[in-house]
C-alpha cells in the first residue's frame, strides 16, 4: 500500500491527463466541476463503469487542491478482506487480534492533512460503514484493540462502480452514509457515450508510446479507427489505453491497419439496425428513442462513407452543417478522425 502512496509525479500527471482529455461537452463539464470542487474540502462520490477514471479524476481533484504536497491514500474496499478492513483503515493496538504483534498506524492517519480515496465503496461491510460514518462526522479514528481516539483531517473521496441508491434500497448499504459522502456528485460517462473523443485519446496514447520501449512514431489508418470508432468499449478508457498498445506492439509497419485488430472489434463494427415497429404495440412505443436510434445509424455510415468528412457527411444526409454537429453530439456516434478535421467533435 505506501508504493501506491509514493507514485511518481510523471505517473500522477499521466493519469490526470488522461481522464481528462476530450472535447465532448460530458468531458468539458467534468474538467469544470473538478475545477471548482477542488479547492474546497468537501466529501466527493464519484460513480462510473470500470475503467472510466474514478480514481485518476480523485487524483486530479487532489492535483489541483491545497492538500497537493501530502499523500493521496487509495484504498480499494473490494481487494482487502473484510476482516482485515477495519484495521487498515483505522489502525490497531498490540494484540487486539490473532497476529496483531505490533501497534499499527492505519491508512486515514497515513492521509493525515491530505486525502483518502475509498475505492469500491459499495464493498464495505455494514458494520464498518457505521465506523466510517462516525469518522466524517466527528474527524476521529479509534484504532482497533483501544479505547483512545485520535483526530486526522483527510478529505475523503469515495468511488463506486455499483448503483448506491439501489444498495440503500436493498439495505446492504447505509441510506445516512451514503447521503454523507455524495455532497458533491461526480458522474464519469462510458466511452461508448462520447465516442467522438477516442481519436483524441488514441492519439494521446500513440504519443506516450513513444517514450516506452515500443517507441516508434505510428499512425493509424483510417479503417482502422472506423472500427475503434464503432466498438462499445465495455472496459472503457483503461481498455481502450491497453488496446492501443497491443496495437502498437504487434504493428510491424509504420500504420496500426485493420489486419491486426482483435475478432471482436472488426465483427462489432455493423450498428445494429433499429427495430421499427409496423404497428403501436399494447403500451405504445417511445418514438425520440427510435428516431435517435435510426439518427444515429444514418450518422455513422454517413462519416464512414466520407472518411469522417463532417461537411460531406451532413451533405449526404442533406443537412446543414451546424445541424449535422447537433445531431452527432447528441447522438452520441461517431465524429471525424480523419478528413477535413474541421468542426466540432
Amino acid at each position: 500500500m505506501a508504493s501506491e502512496v509514493r507514485r511518481s509525479e510523471a505517473e500522477r500527471s499521466f493519469g490526470i491527463e488522461r481522464a481528462l482529455i476530450g472535447e465532448h461537452p460530458t468531458i468539458v463539464k467534468l474538467r469544470a466541476l473538478i475545477e471548482r470542487v477542488a479547492p474546497t474540502d468537501v466529501t466527493v462520490l464519484i460513480t462510473g463503469e470500470s475503467g472510466s477514471g474514478k480514481e485518476v479524476v480523485a487524483r486530479a481533484i487532489h492535483s489541483s487542491s491545497p492538500r497537493r504536497g501530502r499523500s493521496f491514500v487509495p484504498v480499494n474496499c473490494a481487494a482487502i478482506p473484510h476482516d482485515l478492513l477495519e484495521s487498515e483503515m483505522f489502525g490497531h493496538e498490540r494484540g487486539a487480534f490473532t497476529g496483531a504483534a505490533g501497534a499499527r498506524h492505519g491508512l486515514f492517519s497515513t492521509a493525515d492533512g491530505g486525502t483518502i480515496f475509498l475505492d469500491e465503496i459499495g464493498e464495505m461491510p455494514l458494520p464498518l460503514q457505521a465506523k466510517l460514518l462516525r469518522v466524517l462526522e466527528d474527524g476521529v479514528v479509534r484504532p482497533v484493540g483501544s479505547d483512545r481516539a485520535a483526530r486526522v483531517d483527510a478529505r475523503v473521496m469515495a468511488a463506486s462502480n455499483s448503483d448506491l441508491a439501489s444498495a440503500v434500497k436493498k439495505q446492504v448499504f447505509r441510506e445516512d452514509l451514503f447521503y454523507r459522502l455524495q455532497v458533491v456528485p461526480i458522474v464519469i460517462a462510458p466511452l461508448r457515450e462520447r465516442r467522438s473523443d477516442i481519436p483524441l485519446l488514441i492519439d494521446y496514447f500513440l504519443e506516450r508510446l513513444r517514450t516506452r520501449p515500443v517507441a516508434r512514431d505510428l499512425s493509424i489508418s483510417r479503417d482502422a479507427m472506423v472500427h475503434l470508432w464503432s466498438y462499445d468499449w465495455p472496459g472503457n478508457v483503461r481498455e481502450l489505453e491497453n488496446m492501443v498498445e497491443r496495437l502498437a506492439i504487434l504493428c510491424d509497419g509504420a500504420v496500426i491497419d485493420t489486419s491486426i485488430l482483435p475478432p471482436n472489434l472488426v465483427a462489432n463494427l455493423r450498428v445494429a439496425e433499429p427495430r421499427i415497429p409496423t404497428s403501436l404495440a399494447d403500451g405504445g412505443v417511445n418514438l425520440n428513442m427510435l428516431v435517435r436510434e435510426l439518427e444515429g445509424r444514418l450518422i455513422n455510415d454517413a462519416l464512414k462513407q466520407t472518411g469522417g468528412n463532417k461537411q460531406a457527411a451532413a451533405r449526404l444526409l442533406g443537412l446543414k452543417r451546424t445541424t449535422f454537429s447537433a445531431k452527432l453530439r447528441r447522438c452520441g456516434v461517431i465524429a471525424a478522425a480523419a478528413g477535413d478535421g474541421r468542426g466540432e467533435s
